[in-house]
């Protein structure tokens, strides 16, 4: 009985300080999932409390029950919205992107180990994909908001590559345990099972499920536990019939977090504490399982293999994967950077440890510093390279908080709170006066919030710094307010910068702007841009602003994609609704 606390005295204890510890990710700029790691690498056989783990099966067990609850919870986040701009290059990425990672690292890997071919791809298989964890906690909880595009390509692809690297990684396994008994017949027969079973069990169980929850009543805390017990279920038994459960779980989650009832909305919160911890537990038992000392001894073979896959694998493989689809320099640029690997590498690594592999554990420890080194160098350099790259969006139309009541199976209030900035429109205003543009039957006052006191509104109240205010919508309005709230001199200078100092309708035309009459009268100018629309009747001043941006952009547009007029006015998309249409388009001098 003493053992059996011990053991559970010891299992919180690490928890708890890794999440402790976590709090100083944000201020330090470290991305958190490395506090974890931490945490478990100082509680380690060479750490301050000397523990030793070596329990590969189990250390497998405990990171593919998390991987699939971070990927369930990760699906129910995913909108069909980011499907409209990110899910076919993502697919390419997913697939082609992860097998040209491969082979070009295996081919460098196996000249730098000077080792057979098959240990050299096994390497680079294990290490070929991105992590969901890693992307999905960075991205989303970095501070930073980024292109849609771009965003939802990241999304998309660290959901949906880890069935083709598992598949990699177990084949090149076979391969190097029985070299004559494998065909690339074979392999392919299994790459086929795995895919279609993912995907129909997938897209089949999610559908089933965001059928029933509907129908369904039971306590708010249990919707979670059903939610997750079945996402299990899917993973388990996709799994059983030879298909990747990983891919299932996914798409399971991705149908039932879009089809939004009273039940799925209690879930959220839930899930995003059992994702959180599923990443504690598991990136602490990786820190158990290593031995640094042996980490360190290979680190120069980890550092050449980080930085070739940074800059050349990574590169070479999104280039290829996403240049169709008319993505730009900077973003496919910023894309190689943040090919994030976290947990799924080290869980991978651990595969040909329990089957016995040639060198194994010299790849779990070069897997585990290369892990270490992607966090380290890509995790924490996320806003520069956005701004480098040009993929971040200034943003300031986003509330604090927003909670969804639901007041019936089918019908829900959202709940927004915004905090009044320093200098903000909001100051000074009475917080039922807010903006003259909203109905008032479409907005009311929940709450005000004042140094963490409940204030009564009356007539004679106004807004200051610092406080909090709770509003109902109906209606698309908390972009609107959230401007007024947020729109400090500082942000309002940054905005302008990026967008321009002129918001124009997407049904005006070009040629009704009084800033081109000047440019229309250069006949040579008209006659080489007329091109640029399919109609050559139609010469570009005909265009509306929306038509000219979208034949110009030859991609699903997205807020902040800009298009050139010419050499000094230049066309900055502000805002797309969820149908691609577009509703704001800032006009922005590029000699000021």
């Amino acid at each position: 009985m003493d053992t059996l606390n011990i053991l559970y005295l010891v299992g919180a204890l690490l928890i708890f300080a890794s999440i402790m510890a976590s709090t100083l990710s944000a201020r330090l700029g470290i991305p958190l999932l490395l506090f974890f790691l931490a945490v478990g690498m100082l509680a380690g056989e060479q750490g301050i409390l000397g523990i030793e783990f070596s329990e590969y099966g189990f250390a497998n067990f405990i990171g593919q029950a998390a991987l699939a609850c971070i990927l369930l919870d990760g699906g129910l986040r995913t909108s069909f919205q980011s499907f409209r701009v990110g899910l076919k290059p993502a697919v390419v990425l997913a697939t082609w992107g992860v097998f040209c990672t491969v082979l070009v690292l295996g081919i460098f890997i196996t000249w730098f180990l000077e080792v057979d071919w098959r240990i050299g791809l096994l390497m680079a298989a294990i290490v070929g994909s991105t992590d969901a964890a890693a992307v999905f906690s960075l991205l989303r909880n970095g501070g930073v908001k980024l292109n849609d595009r771009v965003q939802a390509t990241l999304e998309l692809e660290s959901g949906a590559n880890d069935p083709l690297a598992i598949l990699l990684v177990t084949g090149l396994i076979a391969l190097n345990v029985d070299p004559a008994g494998q065909t690339a017949f074979s392999f392919l027969i299994l790459l086929l099972q795995q895919l279609g079973f993912g995907l129909t069990i997938g897209l089949l169980a999610g559908f089933l499920l965001s059928k029933l929850l509907p129908k369904v009543h039971l306590a708010e805390g249990m919707y979670a536990i059903l939610i997750l017990s079945a996402g299990l279920s899917v993973f388990a038994a996709t799994n059983l019939i030879g298909g990747s459960g990983f891919l299932a779980v996914y798409l399971a989650g991705v149908i039932i977090g879009n089809n939004k009832v009273r039940s799925t909305e209690h879930v959220l919160r839930v899930m995003d504490s059992f994702a959180w911890l599923s990443q504690a537990v598991l990136f602490v038992v990786l820190g158990l399982l290593v031995t640094p000392s042996n980490v360190i001894n290979v680190w120069y073979y980890s550092v050449a293999i980080a930085a070739f896959m940074i800059l050349v694998a990574r590169p070479i493989a999104v280039y290829t994967s996403v240049k169709p689809f008319k993505f730009k320099d900077r973003e496919i640029g910023f894309i190689s950077w943040v090919g994030l690997r976290g947990a799924v590498p080290i869980t991978l690594a651990i595969l040909p440890v329990m089957a016995s592999v040639d060198g194994a554990f010299m790849l779990f420890d070069i897997a585990f510093g290369v892990v270490v080194l992607s966090l380290v160098l890509q995790g924490t350099t996320i806003p520069i390279m956005a701004n480098l790259f040009k993929v971040r969006i200034p943003a300031n139309d986003e509330p604090k908080e927003e909670h969804e009541v639901w007041v019936s199976d089918k019908a829900s209030i959202t709940l927004y709170e915004f905090e009044v900035k320093a200098g903000a429109f909001a100051t000074g205003r009475h917080p039922r006066g807010i903006s003259s543009r909203i109905s008032p039957d479409e907005i009311n006052v929940f709450a005000l919030v004042r140094r963490q006191q409940l204030i009564l509104v009356d007539d004679n109240t106004q807004l200051k710094f610092g406080d909090n205010v709770w509003y109902a919508m109906r209606g698309n309005h908390a972009s609107k307010i959230a401007q007024i709230f947020n729109d400090t001199s500082l942000n309002r200078k940054a905005i302008d910068d990026f967008y321009g100092d002129w918001l124009l309708s997407p049904s005006v035309k070009l040629g009704d702007l009084p800033f081109f009459t000047g440019v229309m009268q250069s006949e040579s100018l008209v006659s080489k841009l007329k091109s640029k629309t399919d109609d050559p009747s139609k010469n570009m001043w005909q265009q509306t602003v929306a038509e000219y941006v979208t034949s110009s952009l030859e991609t699903a547009p997205v807020s902040g994609d800009t298009v050139a007029v010419n050499d000094e006015w230049s066309l900055v998309i502000k805002e797309v609704d969820n149908k691609g249409k577009l509703r704001t388009i800032g006009l922005k001098c590029q000699k000021y």
